[in-house]
């Protein structure tokens, strides 16, 4: 399957992202996509804007036929993603500034980003996976 999709919460983001860093090479495009964690009396997620993006953004991956990783990392409940210290939103290499984010990761860098408003969009989600 082209699609190779691995999740991490905050807790276990760094081991998870350490193994996502170490196959990057074998892939054709490698996206991290940030996401607010589902709220546990609804079971959705408490981000409207993810709830709108990820659908699209999975089936647009889906039906690349390249080799195509996605790690899914989970910010936290919206108190946790609210804290102006969140570890994602002052880390040098993500900035993150909302959720949903979709990152390509290249050569052990961020080279290009989709933030909130805009990673519900199919054109965008494409010229994104298609920067190499």
């Amino acid at each position: 399957m082209p699609l190779k999709i691995v999740d991490a919460t905050l807790s276990n983001f760094n081991s998870v992202f350490d193994k996502f860093k170490s196959e990057a090479q074998t892939n054709k495009a490698n996206l991290i996509l940030f996401l607010a964690d589902n709220d546990p009396a609804t079971n959705r997620s408490w981000c409207p804007d993810c709830v709108r993006a990820e659908p699209v953004i999975l089936k647009k991956l889906e039906s690349s036929s390249d080799d195509v990783a996605l790690l899914r990392a989970y910010a936290g409940d919206r108190p946790t993603w609210r804290n102006p210290h969140h570890p994602w939103r002052v880390d040098s290499k993500f900035k993150l500034k909302g959720v949903p984010t979709l990152i390509l990761w290249e050569n052990g860098e961020v080279k290009g980003r989709l933030e909130d408003h805009e990673a519900h969009t199919e054109h965008k989600i494409e010229a994104l996976i298609n920067t190499k």
